[in-house]
């Protein structure tokens, strides 16, 4: 990945399946490790301007931890993807509740949730509306409305 490519163009390159519980564990643990200059966007929600500051980016990731884990209710995890797991700088989490066919047969593409990057992301395009429970959450999650 370069520094030229545009946010879409990394969206849309190489990543490794986070498959354990242990490896998203271990994932988390690293952007604990150096919580400054992360961006948090849930797609469907307004893209944010500027990255989480240190101290939001711990309490957000447990969150979402604890979300992955209590609807995504398999012994393995499979739905974070990072671009380089070792040093990440672009994380895609899908939604448990939509995930669309796992063979990709269906040719409907279905975007990831939540986005965690290095980078200032743009707009994703998602044709299903966010459903409200997500929009609660994040609401919640950063003291929204």
């Amino acid at each position: 990945m370069t520094e030229q490519e545009s946010f879409s163009q990394r969206l849309d390159g190489r990543f490794e399946g986070i498959l354990q519980w242990d490896q998203l564990d271990a994932l988390w643990q690293r952007l604990k490790q150096d919580p400054q200059g992360w961006y948090f966007y849930q797609v469907g929600s307004a893209v944010p301007d500027h990255p989480l500051a240190e101290s939001e980016l711990p309490p957000a990731l447990d969150e979402l931890n604890g979300l992955l884990r209590q609807e995504h209710d398999y012994d393995y995890c499979g739905i974070v993807y990072a671009d380089d797991p070792a040093d990440p700088r672009l994380i895609k989490v899908y939604d448990p509740n939509n995930l669309g066919s796992s063979c990709g047969c269906s040719g409907e593409r279905i975007p990831p949730r939540w986005i965690i990057s290095r980078f200032p992301p743009e707009e994703v395009q998602d044709e299903a509306p966010t459903p409200n429970n997500r929009k609660r959450w994040w609401n919640r999650l950063f003291h929204l409305g």
